[in-house]
């Protein structure tokens, strides 16, 4: 079994997602908003996580209650995946449909490849979970 380290987020009434530990050791995010409050607390969140990235991990992004996403929130995901701890994680985005899936494709090929996380786009959840269950030395 995988040690779980600790998350170091509380949950706070006014930002839209949730995280919590994966029994693989990584987190799951889910997300009903993307107001500024909550891409702020996300990506302060985010970036301090990277901190502390010592091993491979899997992160899956539900982010299937979100209708749009702002060009802020691709920007902050950019930087975030950009950071070099980034490039350990393998990262599942579920989100609701297509537009969606454009979008968040539209932050990976910003972002250089080389220092980005492994990342894959799904409308199916089932799906996700089964990438995310590959074993980690075959990232991507």
């Amino acid at each position: 079994m995988i040690e779980s380290k600790p998350l170091n987020w509380t949950p706070t009434a006014d930002v839209g997602y949730s995280v919590i530990r994966r029994g693989d050791g990584g987190m799951t995010l889910t997300f009903t908003d993307m107001s500024d409050t909550t891409l702020t607390h996300w990506h302060d969140f985010a970036l301090n996580h990277l901190l502390e990235a010592d091993r491979r991990t899997r992160n899956l992004y539900d982010l299937r209650a979100v209708k749009e996403i702002p060009e802020k929130a691709v920007r902050m995901a950019v930087d975030a995946n950009s950071d070099p701890s980034a490039r350990n994680i393998r990262v599942a985005v579920v989100v609701a449909d297509q537009s969606i899936v454009d979008a968040v494709k539209s932050i990976a090929s910003l972002a250089l490849p080389e220092t980005t996380s492994a990342m894959k786009i799904f409308t199916d959840i089932n799906e996700a979970e089964a990438w995310l269950a590959r074993p980690l030395d075959q990232i991507p």
